[in-house]
This record gives structure tokens, sequence and C-alpha cells, in this order.
């Protein structure tokens, strides 16, 4: 169950407005929708069905019975959505409301962080690809269960396909029976060719991150469910888990650089036509 207070209940319910049994302007399909697609869950499930069974009671049982960060990822979104009500709907925002908006941001944050993986939402597929979107959406799903160590194969194969990709996107030559850490080593000479890392004590920390993928391996072909094995206990999961994350967090991060690039590159070689154009 959720850390909410009495006092953050009555924030959260106030800015809601969940006292006439309704949340904001959801209606019973668009409500079961919302929070499906944010937290994956069905808030229709019986055990949701609270009282009367409200949109606002199902909302109060979700709170009770599920852990801090999920209930703290669904209430940043319900903030998300209140916040674009006000701005679709003309609606001005008082000093009163937005007093209130910041105290319930601060109470999203603070469930929030007690999430076991500090970068979880990082777990995201860098292409659009079904059956890779399933992959990080279980993996997710088994950190917000506090349960690392049934993942752990499932991480090494969104690690697997995740450098890939990175790898296809930049024309670095590999074949399937290259092993992770070595694609990664690749990846990481070309960044460095491309001076996108900037000092070299992150180019250590990369290079270093080349034997934490290499040691990932023997991790998941021994001790995890990939085959018949014991499994690796849960603080040790929980240490490769950040560890992943961080470093995906900061390829993510590396990637929007690149991507930005190539934004400015488009937007100059328009501009470049229109003055040829226009100077003909």
């Amino acid at each position: 169950m959720s850390d909410l207070t009495p006092i953050d209940k009555l924030k959260l319910e106030k800015l809601f407005g969940m006292s006439t049994g309704y949340v904001l302007d959801f209606t019973n399909r668009t409500f079961q929708e919302f929070i499906l697609d944010c937290t994956g869950i069905d808030i229709y499930d019986d055990k949701y069905a609270y009282a009367s069974g409200s949109k606002a009671n199902r909302l109060r049982a979700f709170w009770a019975k599920e852990p801090n960060y999920i209930v703290g990822k669904l209430i940043s979104a319900l903030l998300e959505y209140w916040k674009t009500l006000k701005t679709t709907n003309y609606q001005e925002i008082t000093k009163e409301e937005q007093i209130l908006f910041n105290d319930c941001c601060k109470i999203a944050k603070r469930l929030r962080q007690d999430s076991p993986v500090e970068h979880i939402d990082a777990i995201q597929p860098n292409i659009d690809d079904r059956d890779f979107s399933l992959l990080a959406k279980s993996i997710r799903e088994s950190i917000q269960k506090n349960e690392p160590e049934v993942a752990l194969d499932r991480l090494h194969t969104f690690v697997v396909k995740y450098i890939r990709q990175l790898c296809k996107k930049h024309g670095i030559q590999y074949d399937k029976n290259k092993p992770i850490h070595s694609l990664f080593g690749e990846y990481v000479k070309f960044l460095k060719q491309n001076k996108m890392i900037e000092s070299q004590m992150t180019e250590r920390i990369l290079k270093s991150s080349i034997s934490i993928l290499e040691a990932f391996n023997e991790v998941r072909n021994n001790r995890s469910f990939a085959h018949d094995n014991p499994i690796l206990n849960y603080n040790e999961s929980i240490l490769i888990f950040n560890n992943i994350s961080s470093i995906i967090k900061f390829l993510n991060s590396i990637e929007m650089k690149f991507l930005e690039g190539d934004e400015q590159n488009k937007v100059d070689t328009e501009w470049g036509d229109f003055s040829f154009k226009n100077n003909t």
C-alpha cells in the first residue's frame, strides 16, 4: 500500500474534485483507459470496488492497495491531465489552485522516489516495435511489483535489442553472434569519434560499463530464468538494475543530442535551399 497521509489525500481529492464521486471529467470508459495506459492496471478489477464503486472510491482503493511508486506515477499523470484541462478549456489557474497543485506535485514526486530502481522509466524501446514495447513494459512491471530478480533475463534481452538498434542507426557493423559488451564497445568508440563525450571521466565510466555488460552475460546464463538456474538474490538484482538503467538513461540523453543535431541540419539545409531559390 502507498504511504499517502490523510493530509495528502485531502489535497489530492480537493484538486481532482472527488467529493461527488467523480474524478476530474472522466467517464467510466476514459477513466479505465487512462489508468490502464499509465499503469497497466484495470481500475475496474473487483479488487478496487470499494464502497459504492464510484470513480473516486476506486481511486481511493487504488491508493490503498498499490505501492508508492505506481501510485505516484498515476498521480503525476492525473496532475498533468488536470493542468491540460485548464489550458485547453482556457481556464485561469487561481493562486490557490496553483499552491494546491504544487503541493500535490511534491506528493507525487515523493512517492515516485520510492522505486527500488531510480531510472526504471528509462527502460523504453528506442524503435517503434510492438514486441520491444511489450518487453520493456514487462520489465517495468516487475520492478513495480518489487521483483527484480525475475526480470534479469528480460533486462538482458532488452539491452541487447537496445544496443543493436543504436549500432544499426549509426551504421556500426555487427552480426548476431557478437556479444553485447563488444557491441557496446563499438558504440562507445563511435561516440568518442563523433565528439559526443566531453570528459575523460565519462569515457572511462562508459568503458567500465563494457566489463559490466560482459558480466551481465554470465548472470543471464547462470543466475536468471533464462535457464533452469538458481536465481540471483534481490539486493544484487537491484544493483544490476540500477546500473543498467543508469547507462540506458545516459545513452538516451546522448541520442537526443544526435536527434537535435539532425533537426538543426535539416533546418539549415531547408534555409539554404530557400535562400538559393530566392537569389535566382
